[in-house]
């Protein structure tokens, strides 16, 4: 990438091929062990791909990029499946809400997502899907008479990542009361921002880096408020999961309040300490 003086649409392929290359060993690693963390990496690795098109989405052919988008998401959809199990089983493992004939029935509902996403995240067939969303991006950018160099297009990017956070942010906390969906898109927008900011770092001021301490800051609580309307939406999509009636519902009250509780802590985080239109 050097110091950002080449030219945006040279460095896409240096910059997507490492991201390729890493999916593909992870998916390998999960053909041989489904581990949990591993999902969760390769989630990882597809979310930057994705924030990746999205930098390049404005040199792209525009059916192109939607075509390529919803390739990469796909995969990432496949993934996450097998990754909603592991929350739900973590989150009512962690706490004791569930014995052990109703957390053997979740292992196995685990294992069946698994199974069905094995044709999508088998190591050949997403290493050919992900080589030909890069090939026709590439070609699509050679078409492209635009040249940016790479420094001023992120920079770019990044400035319109952030204030996409921000009119985000601002809807959540206007609402009287607290809205889930609203802390979705902040949740969303904010991965973009930090991502962005891991691939470009070397490129950026060093005030960026204070952007992204702040962006962890809310990350984690986002994250675990994202974790807990996923597991509770999990179980009212699929009531039988649970075979005792009495711990489902236990179970469901339970995400329910914590939910809940986290998603006015958040409000208030964001109300009263959280400023991102500075730094």
């Amino acid at each position: 990438m050097g110091k950002g003086r080449s030219g945006a649409k040279a460095a896409f392929s240096a910059l997507a091929s490492p991201l390729v290359d890493s999916a593909v060993e992870q998916a390998w690693d999960l053909a041989r062990v489904p581990a949990v963390e591993g999902i969760h990496q390769l989630r990882i690795t597809l979310r930057s791909l994705m924030t990746l098109w999205w930098l390049y989405r404005p040199l792209l052919d525009a059916q192109g990029y939607a075509r390529q988008r919803s390739s990469l998401k796909s995969i990432a959809i496949a993934a996450g499946k097998a990754r909603d199990y592991d929350i739900l089983i973590e989150l009512l493992g962690r706490h004791d809400k569930c014995g052990a004939a109703a957390m053997a029935a979740l292992m196995a509902a685990r294992e069946a997502a698994i199974q069905a996403a094995q044709d999508m995240l088998s190591p050949p067939r997403l290493q050919t899907r992900l080589e030909d969303v890069l090939k026709q991006a590439s070609a699509s950018l050679d078409t492209n008479a635009r040249q940016p160099r790479l420094k001023a297009f992120a920079k770019t990017r990044l400035a319109t990542s952030r204030r996409q956070l921000g009119r985000r942010i601002r809807r959540a906390v206007a609402a009287r009361t607290p809205e889930l969906q609203a802390f979705h898109a902040v949740r969303k927008a904010g991965k973009k921002t930090r991502y962005l900011l891991e691939l470009f770092g070397p490129l950026l001021p060093a005030d960026h880096r204070r952007l992204r301490k702040r962006l962890q800051k809310i990350q984690q609580p986002l994250g675990e408020l994202n974790d807990l309307a996923v597991s509770e939406s999990l179980l009212w999509q699929n009531p039988h999961l649970i075979a005792s009636p009495d711990q489902a519902d236990t179970a469901r009250r339970w995400l329910r309040k914590k939910r809940k509780h986290r998603l006015d802590d958040l409000a208030r985080l964001l109300r009263e300490s959280h400023k991102l239109k500075r730094g």
